[in-house]
């Protein structure tokens, strides 16, 4: 609803202008008002902690309560309850069909980074390293160079879509388990997914200092002729989490809301473009 209040209408209006764009931001992206519970007022029983008055929004009954928030995952993932899963890798074909769309997971272990560039290479070559049950990040990571070694300043995912022409392939070549970007991928990914027993985990987009924080190592890097945001970086992670929008049982949150989208869409009398 309209600023968060809740209700059926979003958006009341809309003017569309033309400006250019990355290649890679092809979907149009609607940004309507502030979102009116990014701030809250309450006053506190400072013994107890118990919430004695709610300045702001005014009343107890506010979507932000955790009881709101399992009914809103419920309705979009049909799970009553959401799961958080603790995996460390490499990841077993058994752990990944386990999970299913909605779950959230935590990744310990070493993680590999893979964008345009490494993908195309993959397809007619071997891989630097044995990535059977490897997790690959679709990431273009800022790094620096001290006289300590590398760091990792910021890792935020890029489009995965742009890897869909390689990434069911790659998958049953080498046996990855779990790829990671943001987006979603399409219906060749989907299938591999399901055939080889491996998962899509959409990442937080924008939220690169956040997962900056989450590789603790560098553990190596290859094909640096590639440039820094191409070459496979090799990252020891701690506490990365990514929720499960595409499983090993065929269902793609991405198509999902494509399709409802489509069907909301073909309610109206004359279609609106934006």
């Amino acid at each position: 609803g309209t600023m968060g209040f809740g209700g059926q209408v979003t958006l009341l209006g809309c003017k569309a202008g033309v400006m250019n764009r990355l290649p890679a931001s092809f979907f149009v992206s609607v940004a309507y008002n502030c979102w009116a519970y990014r701030r809250q007022g309450v006053l506190l029983n400072a013994d107890s902690g118990e919430i004695k008055e709610w300045i702001y929004p005014s009343g107890s009954d506010t979507p932000m309560v955790s009881q709101a928030a399992d009914a809103a995952a419920e309705a979009v993932t049909g799970q009553e309850e959401r799961r958080e899963v603790v995996l460390n890798t490499p990841f077993t074909e058994e752990q990944m069909r386990s999970l299913k769309v909605g779950d959230i997971v935590v990744i310990n272990g070493e993680m590999h980074t893979g964008r345009d560039a490494m993908h195309k290479y993959l397809m007619d070559h071997d891989a630097p390293i044995d990535l059977n049950g490897a997790v690959i990040y679709h990431c273009g990571p800022v790094m620096l160079k001290d006289e300590e070694g590398w760091r990792v300043k910021a890792a935020g995912p890029t489009t995965s879509i742009r890897e869909e022409p390689y990434q069911g392939d790659i998958i049953k070549k080498f046996g990855i388990r779990a790829v990671i970007g943001k987006g979603g991928m399409g219906p060749r990914t989907l299938a591999a997914l399901q055939e080889h027993g491996a998962v899509y985990l959409n990442a937080i987009g924008g939220a690169a200092q956040y997962y900056a924080e989450c590789f603790k190592q560098v553990n190596g890097v290859d094909h640096m002729e590639f440039g820094i945001p191409e070459a496979m970086w090799h990252l020891k992670t701690e506490g990365f989490a990514a929720i499960v929008t595409m499983d090993a049982h065929g269902n793609s949150l991405h198509a999902d809301v494509e399709q409802d989208s489509f069907a909301k869409l073909a309610q109206f009398k004359e279609p609106v473009f934006v």
